[in-house]
């Protein structure tokens, strides 16, 4: 347990560059705001003004946040494609794999974006360097109450339309895991839905989650300035539009490589964990049947 919960907080470090460097707006007008040259510079600064609790800002919602999304997702996922595949021998299409995961995306989000909001405004308290007196927020039921006290219901799901494209993402990695282990599978001339090894699963989830981060980060761009308390946006196409304008396409990769570096490990695990813990579970329940 406890080399989990260490990996876990040394995975909320890159989150934290990302998110700040996702943030970061070129000429915002706001000479508070530290500016960011890349991960070492943004680690370097947050450890210099705000020490290292700076460093693990936001880590509890990143813990909840993340189990609740995970378990949400595969819950709704498999028992969406479970239902699609009732009476059906041979396995589901790219296309329903997609269909399946957008739509238990889609569902998770509406359970998990106020956790998002929250963890995204305790990593943006940079102003506050290392005095907690002048902390917006003094942890995730702090800021969960001033949010919905100043903002109501809508601040909690700000970003929540770039979220639901956000679906995309998950839509696109699970469609590609899904893709490459019937493919693979074929290529050893094996049934479709033959279990794999623990390395053959770790090449999987990571060549899955390259391809959907690679495809889809711009959103996180969108959704993490929507979110933060520093800047006033309209809405999506307003972000869109003033990221462009004063950054152009750079703006909307900002933190690409810490995200990458953050959630290929943790995504592997993952994925190894439950395939291995579905099975066993699978295994089980047959030999009591």
């Amino acid at each position: 347990m406890t080399v989990w919960l260490e990996d876990t907080e040394g995975e909320d470090r890159f989150f934290l560059e990302g998110k700040r460097q996702q943030a970061q707006v070129v000429n915002d007008g706001l000479e508070l705001r530290p500016k960011y040259n890349g991960i070492l510079h943004c680690m370097t600064t947050v450890w210099k003004h705000e020490g290292l609790r700076g460093l693990y800002q936001g880590v509890t919602p990143n813990m909840l946040g993340a189990g609740a999304s995970w378990g949400l997702y595969f819950f709704f996922y498999s028992a969406i494609k479970a239902y699609k595949k009732e009476g059906k021998l041979e396995s589901l299409s790219a296309t329903e794999h997609l269909v399946s995961a957008a739509e238990a995306g889609a569902m998770t989000l509406c359970f998990t974006n106020p956790i998002w909001v929250t963890k995204t405004r305790l990593v943006l308290q940079y102003n506050a360097g290392v005095d907690p007196s002048k902390r917006q927020y003094r942890g995730m039921c702090d800021a969960l109450i001033k949010i919905y006290k100043m903002e109501g219901v809508r601040g909690l799901y700000k970003g929540f339309v770039p979220g639901l494209f956000g679906t995309s993402h998950g839509a696109l990695q699970f469609m590609a895991y899904e893709d490459l282990k019937l493919r693979y599978n074929k290529y050893r001339n094996r049934v479709s839905d033959t279990k794999l090894n623990t390395v053959e699963y770790i090449t999987m989830a990571a060549v899955s989650k390259i391809f959907a981060v690679s495809a889809t980060y711009p959103y996180q761009v969108v959704r993490a300035r929507l979110q933060d308390q520093h800047n006033t946006y309209s809405g999506v196409f307003d972000v869109i539009c003033r990221t462009w304008r004063k950054e152009g396409i750079h703006g909307f990769y900002k933190g690409i490589i810490p995200n990458i570096i953050r959630v290929t490990p943790a995504c592997c695990i993952t994925f190894v964990v439950y395939e291995n813990v579905s099975g066993f579970l699978l295994g089980f329940r047959k030999e009591n049947n």
